[in-house]
């Protein structure tokens, strides 16, 4: 699936191969309902391409509708993509006002003149500290939610701005107040209750986990989503601005194989529990 061909009926021939793929990998029902993004590299692209950051930065946001596009094509119901770290509020002035200037005509040209939320039924949800946020880009985060709010189909995540341990903080605090206005005993709570009060709460479960740039760490992004131990973890050499829809075909086969591979076979953990457990039983005895 190769982007950017320039030969007559390229781009009629690049999207027959995304649909019979797409319709391929939807079928065989073996798709992540939930896909996290960490989209790093964006600077250090427009360094190498010797251009300004904020063309690095809308090079990214090319790519991520590539990658969406893709994603929903096959069947993906909900995407989590890291937009802006609250850590990135220490960057210089001018980098981070390119940055909220892209994040507001980004929203808007996915609500409005994009195809990809009307195509998709796309649901966005912009999750993070938004007391953080200046006024007008608030504003375009608002509109955006109001006019997506009855899509059903698949869902968005915005992570803006964001980062794992505000997330985690967010929830216990939200689980306290539960249970100090009494509709939650202290005996009760879970994992499962602090789940239903993340950012994230009512979406599916993580399933898989993308980072372009080389860098294999998780930048305090979903932290408590991805630690169960089937979520899958994919780290990439290339920066965001390469990836596109071919990798990101090839990393949604692998997830099919995986899953379908580990289903017919037996859980080697599980298994060794269980071995542990009869032994134990006949020491007892």
């Amino acid at each position: 699936m190769m982007e950017n061909n320039s030969f007559p009926g390229s781009s009629q021939v690049l999207n027959f191969c995304k649909n019979i793929f797409s319709h391929a990998l939807r079928a065989s029902d073996n798709v992540p309902q939930h896909i996290g993004l960490i989209m790093d590299g964006n600077r250090r692209w427009a360094k190498r391409k010797h251009v300004e950051i904020k063309e690095g930065h809308n090079a990214g946001f090319h790519s991520m509708s590539r990658a969406l596009e893709l994603c929903y094509e096959a069947g993906v119901s909900t995407a989590t993509v890291f937009a802006f770290s609250i850590e990135n509020f220490k960057r210089s002035a001018a980098e981070v006002d390119s940055l909220m200037n892209l994040a507001r005509s980004g929203i808007k040209q996915v609500v409005q003149n994009g195809e990809m939320a009307e195509k998709f039924g796309i649901k966005i949800r912009v999750i993070g500290d938004r007391a953080m946020l200046p006024d007008d880009v608030l504003r375009e985060v608002e509109t955006a939610e109001r006019i997506t709010k009855d899509n059903t189909r698949a869902v968005l995540n915005i992570c803006f701005p964001y980062t794992g341990r505000d997330e985690l903080l967010y929830g216990i605090k939200a689980t306290v107040d539960k249970t100090q206005r009494g509709e939650l005993q202290f005996s009760d709570i879970n994992e499962d209750e602090i789940d239903k009060h993340l950012y994230t709460g009512g979406s599916p479960p993580v399933d898989l986990l993308i980072r372009t740039s080389g860098v294999t760490r998780l930048s305090d992004f979903l932290i408590w989503q991805v630690s169960r131990r089937d979520v899958v973890i994919e780290f990439l050499d290339c920066l965001w601005p390469d990836f596109g829809s071919r990798q990101m075909a090839w990393i949604l086969l692998k997830f099919a194989f995986h899953k379908s591979y580990s289903a017919s076979e037996p859980d080697l953990e599980e298994e060794m529990d269980a071995i542990s457990s009869t032994l134990e039983q006949k020491k007892q005895h």
